[in-house]
């Protein structure tokens, strides 16, 4: 009995004190579908063009420094796994800043971060041959995320991302880049 009475205190004292410190680090987990439209017409409310091919990415990523509550700077790694028409893995490094202050985030705490990067799929991507025309394995990447979470819940968050690799306007490639908006969660930690 003394012993489960000592542990229970000893993990709500780690607990309380893991809550207090800042959260640093995040997993991210999220999936989407490619699409053949252009990366602004996925913003656009209307018709999306959705293609038969979906990804499924992880993703860490850790706050390196920032500016009060307002901007913070974080590098970040994915492992990206294509399937259904086009099968294979994609890699993406990339810095990314993200601002965090909002009036209603007593309500909803919401960030809006982008990322960039370079992007290195393990064979070219067919979806991006077939509606770009052609494409490279080493491309840009870049990425736009919304988050939110409750505030007494500070660790979950869901997030909407689009997932975008780009040939950067003929700096990398002369054609290629795709396409996907995508959903997931965040776990900070």
């Amino acid at each position: 009995m003394r012993r489960t009475v000592l542990t229970l205190l000893l993990s709500i004292l780690l607990a309380s004190t893991a809550a207090a410190e800042p959260l640093r680090n995040s997993l991210n987990l999220y999936w989407g579908r490619l699409s053949s439209n252009h990366w602004e017409e996925v913003l656009e409310p209307g018709e999306l063009d959705l293609v038969d091919s979906w990804l499924v990415a992880g993703s860490y990523a850790r706050r390196l420094g920032g500016i009060d509550d307002l901007l913070s700077f974080e590098a970040e790694g994915q492992l990206v796994r294509h399937y259904q028409r086009q099968v294979h893995w994609e890699i993406n490094l990339l810095a990314t800043l993200r601002w965090e202050a909002f009036p209603w985030d007593d309500w909803l705490d919401t960030s809006l971060a982008f990322g960039l990067g370079p992007s290195l799929a393990t064979r070219v991507p067919e979806v991006e041959v077939e509606t770009e025309g052609g494409s490279r394995r080493l491309l840009a990447y870049w990425m736009l995320e919304a988050a939110v979470s409750l505030p007494d819940y500070p660790r979950l968050a869901l997030i909407a991302r689009l997932h975008h690799r780009s040939e950067a306007y003929g700096l990398l490639a002369e054609r290629g880049g795709s396409n996907a908006p995508a959903i997931g969660l965040k776990y900070r930690f």
